[in-house]
């Protein structure tokens, strides 16, 4: 769980509201690793210091440094499939090739397909007057096409009846769709894993009203 630095503990970058940090907090906790937050607040564009440009050139959350090896690391689906292969514990990935790949297309369909357009600077490009319907519409008609992978490989969990990546990315655009307004009763599936995913202390320690950056008013 997040704690204070030590010299070789890992250090996550974060943003308490920031899907991917979210994923990568999940994945920790899962995993059992004691690591450091340092939180980044993007509202407050820290994410554009000299300084932390240096460590994540696009200037994003969340980075990962693993200070037993000095590495550094960006992107938060290279940073699970990095924790996942170097430490033990719960593994995020099946053994099998085919299952493998169907868990990364899970996956890249919040990550690559629509967390993106719903990130914070792309709202803040689209408007405040239309950012509210723009990431409405866009989560619906992602959360459509996710519904319907899941039909084919969901158990008690999105792939099967085991904790994947997959889940570790699904539970923190659920949270972005309940806060832009989408209907999550029309993606029962969705909704059903991400209600069990919830109550697990690994995902509720993981949760943006848990970090230490979390406003006081959100907690």
């Amino acid at each position: 769980m997040a704690s204070h630095a030590t010299a070789d503990k890992p250090v996550l970058y974060s943003y308490f509201r920031s899907s991917c940090s979210w994923r990568v907090r999940i994945a920790l906790n899962l995993k059992k690793i004691d690591y450091e937050v340092r939180p980044i607040n993007l509202l407050k564009g820290e994410q554009k210091s000299e300084e932390y440009l240096k460590i994540q050139p696009f200037g994003f959350v969340p980075a990962y440094i693993d200070n037993k090896t000095g590495q550094t690391l960006i992107q938060s689906v290279s940073i699970l499939e990095y924790i996942d292969e170097t430490q033990p514990g719960h593994a995020l990935l099946p053994k099998d090739p085919f299952e493998r790949a169907t868990v990364r297309a899970l996956v890249q369909a919040v990550a690559a397909d629509i967390q993106p357009v719903t990130n914070l600077r792309i709202l803040k490009y689209v408007g405040d007057e239309k950012k509210v319907e723009w990431a409405k519409h866009f989560l619906a008609e992602g959360f459509k096409a996710l519904e319907a992978m899941l039909q084919k490989t969901a158990g008690v969990y999105a792939f099967g009846d085991s904790i994947t990546m997959a889940d570790l990315a699904l539970v923190p655009q659920v949270y972005n769709g309940v806060r832009f307004g989408v209907d999550m009763s029309a993606f029962p599936i969705i909704s059903r894993i991400n209600s069990t995913l919830s109550e697990l202390p690994e995902f509720k320690a993981a949760h943006p009203s848990q970090q230490i950056d979390c406003p006081a008013d959100l907690r």
